[in-house]
């Protein structure tokens, strides 16, 4: 099939949440750019197997990832006598889409009287505007909230350590503001692991080596 030519934006909070797997990541964002194209996304397992090369029940496991996580939402719709799929990323978008794909000729939205006709036009509009309404400021957390949240994930991260190495640099992450402290503190957390994971490595390796300096030697004894 030819592949589509337009954009796909992943926002940060999908592309940094370690509990989706790449795939959906990437299967989130072709949603999106559906969505941002028509309204709403129509598109079946079948079309997204058949883009990305991958059977539908891969597909579908990457579906219900993302609606778990709260991403989309999947509901159903007769169109034109049809059971329709329709995939959505935003709740707004989601409830004009419901009303918009119903049987009826006219839909009310707000104050509006609107037709099927310019519906998508106004859900892309929604699109285009959501930010302005859901975009929210960084906040930086306090040690008792960086403390209560290592607990949580068991990383044993230092929450004063982390604290305060970023109050020093501004909160940022390298040259770029800070925008999800939590997502941060779970890549502090995989360096933690790696380095543990060398050092004990490491260990093995000097007591192996200190092993067979003591056998050398007690064979030439």
């Amino acid at each position: 099939m030819n592949q589509p030519n337009y954009y796909a934006i992943i926002p940060a909070n999908v592309r940094y949440d370690n509990d989706l797997t790449p795939n959906s990541k990437l299967l989130y964002g072709e949603i999106s750019a559906l969505c941002n194209q028509e309204g709403y996304c129509w598109a079946n397992n079948e079309y997204f197997s058949n883009l990305y090369q991958t059977t539908e029940r891969t597909i579908m496991r990457n579906l219900n990832q993302l609606k778990e996580k709260g991403y989309i939402d999947i509901f159903y719709q007769t169109i034109d006598g049809n059971k329709t799929r329709i995939i959505a990323t935003d709740r707004h978008v989601i409830e004009v889409t419901k009303m918009s794909l119903s049987d009826k000729n006219v839909t009310k939205v707000g104050d509006k009287n609107v037709t099927h006709n310019n519906t998508s036009k106004i859900i892309k509009e929604i699109n285009n505007n959501k930010l302005l309404f859901t975009k929210k400021s960084f906040k930086k957390p306090t040690i008792e909230e960086i403390k209560d949240y290592c607990l949580e994930r068991k990383n044993n991260i230092d929450a004063e350590s982390f604290y305060d190495y970023y109050e020093a640099n501004g909160w940022k992450v390298g040259r770029n503001p800070m925008k999800d402290w939590k997502a941060t503190v779970r890549y502090w957390e995989k360096n933690n692991k790696k380095r543990e994971e060398h050092n004990s490595t490491y260990q093995e390796k000097i007591i192996s080596q200190q092993d067979k300096a003591r056998e050398e030697f007690l064979r030439g004894g």
